[in-house]
């Protein structure tokens, strides 16, 4: 089969890989389409230390059931593989399974023609939903669960707050979105890449600017959610949220800082690390998505599989006015 490997710091190569062989209670599945990440974007450039080339990234996957009883079988891929006998597991909370795993990490992912997963892990999803939307469940069942566990710890029903997103990446996109959708009348976003802030203005997100260029307010937002994670982003997050405010961090930019624990402290600041999702979320997300719920997601970017290496560059340099790339093998 083709596939694109993650081969050394900045190169992705298209080339022959040999098919998945299947472990017991897993199926092979024809990848329709898979959209690049910001985590593999962190691979390629060298930042992740547990993605170790060469190796096949990509974990944000749709497509067919090849084989088995369960052929023919369209569907979402969850790339979190957990143990599903933990606490964690058994509680509802598997993405903070101990013992999870993620395909393109350990395990070859998702940017190949040909992928083998655990039959337990596929999202069935409506007859006739375009693959390519299906591909966009992952980064919005992120920030779905993000904005859920805001709703839960706000003081006041989120359509009555204010609310922050740094990033127009597709997870920021989405958290602003889903705040919309949540009746969040008062939305800004903030994002430093022009071609992004203009995609996010036809997604008619609400106030989109850019923060080099213009300070989010001291005390402005009663809900942030950072889908950056870079220290930059977390201090504006710490100046900007209202006494009593949530911040919700989801970006793993950089672990270098940028925390105020005084001034959370003083003013009873929620601060809370939010990682992907739980089966539900990308259930929801699946949902929300085909329903429209979402918007049009026409600013989605479509490419061939084999144009992968270039899609990498022209992210890696700002050159996609794209929230999301998605491939099509």
């Amino acid at each position: 089969m083709r596939a694109l490997v993650y081969t050394a710091n900045q190169e992705i190569t298209y080339r022959e890989e040999p098919e998945p062989v299947p472990n017991s209670g897993e199926v092979v599945v024809r990848v329709e389409a898979v959209g690049i990440c910001g985590s593999d974007m962190h691979a390629y450039v060298g930042h992740d230390p547990r993605r170790v080339p060469p190796l096949i990234l990509g974990h944000e996957a749709a497509g067919t059931v090849v084989g088995g009883s369960a052929a023919g079988r369209r569907a979402v891929l969850n790339p979190l593989i957990t143990c599903g006998r933990c606490n964690e597991c058994l509680g509802g909370r598997s993405n903070l399974c101990a013992e999870r795993d993620l395909i393109g990490m350990y395990r070859p992912g998702a940017f190949a023609e040909l992928i083998s997963i655990p039959e337990t892990n596929l999202i069935e999803i409506p007859e006739g939903m375009d693959f390519a939307h299906a591909a966009l469940t992952e980064p919005a069942a992120t920030a779905l669960h993000a904005v859920s566990l805001a709703a839960q710890i706000a003081h006041r029903p989120l359509a009555e707050l204010t609310a922050l997103v740094f990033g127009a990446g597709s997870v920021g996109l989405f958290a602003a979105l889903a705040l919309q959708h949540e009746g969040v009348e008062r939305v800004a976003l903030a994002e430093t890449n022009a071609l992004r802030r203009e995609t996010a203005n036809d997604a008619k997100v609400g106030r989109v600017f850019d923060p080099v260029l213009e300070a989010p307010g001291e005390s402005a937002f009663d809900v942030i959610v950072d889908a950056v994670g870079g220290k930059a982003t977390r201090a504006a997050a710490m100046t900007s949220v209202r006494p009593g405010g949530v911040i919700m961090h989801i970006g793993l930019m950089d672990n270098d800082g940028g925390f105020d624990a005084r001034r959370m402290t003083l003013q009873e600041i929620t601060f809370i690390g939010t990682y992907t999702y739980t089966p539900v979320d990308l259930r929801a997300a699946v949902d929300n998505l085909y329903r429209g719920a979402l918007g049009d997601l026409s600013w989605l970017e479509q490419r061939p599989m084999e144009d992968g290496p270039r899609a990498f560059d022209d992210l890696l340099h700002g050159r996609s006015a794209a929230p999301k790339i998605v491939l099509r093998p």
